[in-house]
């Protein structure tokens, strides 16, 4: 599949999708939300990929926001029928492989409110971070007023929300807004470590799993999660997924999983929703 404005590279189990305008710092394109849409669904579809790097191209930004190259126009008034502040589906808390955001550097705006949509993020030291839409004259977006307070609490959300205030990498960690922070050069070889750890370790059909009932649990009670998780250990535990684990760690050897996400995806009451991404 072609894309554009954005690199789909796999090896082995692990994609590296490429945010590809550093000419332009990566500022966020309708094409890169289109062709991110298309890589996301793609990658949620393919039960070869294990897990997924979301990362810039070039050694500066991961994405510097919007693009304003329009001036005044790029936050004019659009189409009340076609627009979306959340403009590519599905999304990267949607999909049942885990995402990483490697911000290589700089993530402004729709460049940080699309890493706070992925389940970590690994900053780089010497990026510059926040969420500046009311500096701006509009407001967050990608559902940053969903994904964030989960991240770092309420507190924390108003304070970076309200304010646009920007952070260094080690105050993105301080805050719980990233992982870790390295050296911006390292930060791709992070996230690929995180990933292969993933792909060798993990079985496919409990990551996906685990994943969309934590991002799903906020708005549960306990008594809705104890039912899920009940569920889906039931679901889990009549897979022969479950005898490998254990098989595989008794014999000292890596396990070799048989579950495949779209052929054994839970239906039904298993998960608050049995649906599949967007």
């Amino acid at each position: 599949m072609s894309y554009e404005d954005l690199r789909f590279e796999r090896t082995d189990g692990v994609v590296v999708l490429t945010l590809d305008r550093p000419a332009q710092l990566n500022a966020y394109s309708e094409a890169m939300g289109r062709s991110l849409g298309l890589a996301l669904r793609e990658c949620d579809e393919d039960d070869g990929v294990r897990a997924v790097i979301l990362t810039g191209a070039g050694d500066r930004a991961f994405c510097a926001g919007a693009d304003l190259a329009g001036g005044a126009d790029a936050f004019a008034a659009r189409d009340p029928a076609s627009f979306s502040a959340t403009p590519f589906h599905p999304t990267a808390f949607e999909i049942r492989k885990p995402v990483i955001a490697a911000m290589n550097g700089h993530a402004i705006g729709i460049g940080l409110t699309l890493a706070l949509q992925c389940d970590l993020r690994i900053a780089a030291r010497e990026g510059i971070y926040g969420v500046l839409q009311v500096r701006r004259g509009v407001m967050p977006d990608c559902c940053a007023h969903w994904t964030l307070p989960r991240i770092v609490g309420m507190e924390r959300a108003a304070y970076l929300l309200l304010t646009g205030r920007k952070l260094s990498g080690d105050e993105a960690v301080e805050l719980g807004l990233a992982l870790r922070a390295v050296p911006g050069d390292a930060v791709l070889a992070e996230a690929i470590g995180i990933a292969r750890d993933v792909e060798e370790n993990a079985a496919p059909l409990s990551v996906a799993v685990t994943k969309r009932l934590l991002w799903q649990s906020p708005g549960l009670d306990a008594n809705q999660v104890e039912r899920a998780e009940t569920e889906l250990h039931h679901h889990l535990m009549d897979h022969p997924d479950a005898m490998e684990g254990g098989r595989a760690w008794l014999e000292r050897r890596q396990p070799r999983w048989t579950g495949r996400v779209r052929r054994d995806w839970p239906r039904g009451p298993e998960l608050p929703d049995g649906s599949e991404p967007g």
